[in-house]
């Protein structure tokens, strides 16, 4: 096999569940071949770099080996390789985000108790007094 569509590559790879899944995130602009957006119809071929965006994480995979058939997933791990570059550039925004979020104190302990609540009114009364 020397050319596969990219949509069928990236569901025999397991990226997607299906196909039509894969053909909206290449309609999207989530894939990039070779640094470039491309159409579902594009035929990659071994060696092809490849980024694929999925939420917060963006993936750069060289492709390795070629299937359009789907098949269990230690096989499609075989399919392509993660880069290094691209394994500590998430490993690192993950560790960021992680960060984020423990030190903003946005999270809310939930709605107030009702003795919260009381206290709540009594000082804005005393305020209005003021």
């Amino acid at each position: 096999m020397e050319k596969v569509r990219i949509d069928k590559w990236l569901w025999a790879a397991r990226f997607y569940k299906t196909r039509s899944l894969a053909k909206k995130a290449i309609e999207g602009g989530k894939i990039h071949c070779n640094g470039q957006r491309i159409k579902a119809s594009k035929e990659i071929t071994e060696d092809t770099i490849l980024t694929i965006r999925n939420g917060w994480d963006e993936k750069e995979i060289l492709i390795i080996k070629l299937s359009d058939k789907r098949r269990g997933a230690p096989e499609a791990a075989l399919l392509y390789e993660e880069t290094e570059k691209s394994i500590n550039k998430r490993t690192d925004n993950a560790i960021q985000r992680k960060m984020l979020n423990n030190t903003s104190g946005l999270h809310s302990e939930g709605k107030p108790s009702k003795k919260q609540r009381r206290q709540i009114h009594r000082f804005k009364d005393l305020m209005d007094k003021l």
